[in-house]
């Protein structure tokens, strides 16, 4: 990292930041370019390991790529604000992202999917409460990204 004074590395801080983004994108390699989707995520620590849940449709291109290349890389970022300045080059932006690495794998087990979407909701609604029809559970893909790689940056207004 060429910034090292932008680095987080306080775990409290990193899920903070992931507590406050909105979307999680998602780059796929595939034979002839990228492919990036910005998705809806929730997020978990379990036994030291951090995971990134994902949900969607059963066929589609971002289905057919998770499947046949499941090692991604994610982008998310958060508090966007412009810092002015009276000359051009003065001018910065203040930021926090978390880049990195990770393996999808498919979520089947219906008690796990469950869980996974409960995650994912209570990340945008803060609820817990959840419940979801059998039916749903069989017409959605539910995903695992496993982080194997993350960095996480900040260049906030109060300098922290």
């Amino acid at each position: 990292m060429r910034r090292n004074e932008r680095e987080v590395t306080d775990q409290a801080q990193i899920d903070r930041i992931l507590r406050d983004c909105g979307c999680c994108r998602l780059a796929f390699s595939t034979q002839g370019a990228p492919y990036l989707v910005p998705l809806n995520f929730g997020f978990q620590r379990r036994e030291g390991k951090l995971y990134l849940y994902f949900h969607g449709a059963h066929q589609g291109r971002k289905a057919q790529l998770a499947a046949q290349r499941p090692l991604v890389g994610f982008e998310l970022d958060t508090g966007h604000q412009l810092q002015p300045a009276q000359e051009a080059c003065g001018y910065s932006y203040f930021y926090e992202s978390i880049v990195g690495t990770g393996r999808l794998e498919p979520v089947e087990d219906p008690a796990a999917k469950r869980e996974a979407l409960g995650i994912i909701m209570a990340h945008y609604t803060g609820r817990t409460d959840w419940a979801f029809p059998e039916q749903a559970l069989q017409q959605v893909s539910v995903l695992r990204l496993e982080v194997e790689e993350l960095s996480c940056k900040a260049h906030r207004p109060d300098g922290r």
